[in-house]
């Protein structure tokens, strides 16, 4: 069977998948409640690192999903 993608667009998509997903990871913790607020939630992990990483993370998406390998 062929596919349209080749191995290294396969594994370009997996590792801004990771990326992506480590973005999230950054972006998570503990709320802020009704009762009781939590100054965490505007740090600089969950408010900047962690957007863009995953914002870097779906441009590599697009770069693995677009990537040709260059013929001889």
């Amino acid at each position: 069977m062929k596919y349209n993608m080749d191995k290294i667009n396969l594994v370009l998509i997996a590792a801004s998948t990771l990326v992506i997903l480590i973005g999230l990871v950054l972006m998570v913790g503990e709320p802020s409640g009704a009762t009781e607020y939590n100054p965490d939630i505007f740090s600089t992990r969950r408010i900047t690192v962690g957007p863009m990483i995953s914002l870097a993370g779906f441009v590599l998406m697009i770069f693995a999903i677009l990537f040709k390998k260059k013929s001889k």
